[in-house]
């Protein structure tokens, strides 16, 4: 399973793709797309096309995205659920499932702590795929995304199997 997980962003959106097969889970690419220009179309736009360039560079099996958390900000909130849209409709476009975990889950399950700093998961997503070079803090963001959701799928597979063998 080829894994895209995205940390959306309305200047910088950063991508992480790995695979995964059984318990091993390698890392294929990362990096940041950048909204750029001055309205907010232009750099939705810029954000669209360089992440179907990402699906289309990689295709991915699934994707996964962060969940938006509302902080005092209602107009920057607004904004990156603007950005977060981008994030969810590129794989969705490309006929791929999309899941979205909060912030909290994805630091849980990544680093053990639902409250860990940005170095933290850098230094857990570098543990978890050693001798990578990460794009930057987006990016590794994105990637500790991609790796929960590998992490929750991979449980979902156990019980689904679990299921099955009762039923039979």
């Amino acid at each position: 399973m080829r894994v895209l997980g995205i940390d959306p962003g309305l200047r910088n959106l950063g991508w992480g793709v790995i695979d995964v097969s059984g318990s091993r889970i390698s890392h294929i690419a990362n990096g940041v797309c950048h909204g750029t220009g001055e309205d907010l179309g232009d750099r939705l736009l810029a954000l669209f096309d360089a992440l179907t360039d990402v699906v289309a560079r990689f295709a991915p099996d699934t994707a996964a995205v962060e969940q938006t958390f509302v902080n005092k900000d209602g107009a920057g909130t607004l904004k990156l659920g603007q950005a977060r849209g981008i994030a969810m409709l590129v794989p969705a476009r490309a006929g791929l499932p999309v899941g979205e975990y909060a912030p909290n889950t994805i630091k849980k399950t990544v680093v053990g702590v639902g409250h860990a700093d940005k170095r933290q998961i850098d230094h857990m997503v570098r543990l978890q795929l050693p001798g990578i070079e990460i794009a930057g803090p987006d990016a590794a963001d994105a990637l500790a995304i991609a790796l929960c959701h590998a992490h929750h799928a991979r449980a979902g597979d156990r019980l689904a199997q679990a299921v099955e063998r009762v039923r039979a």
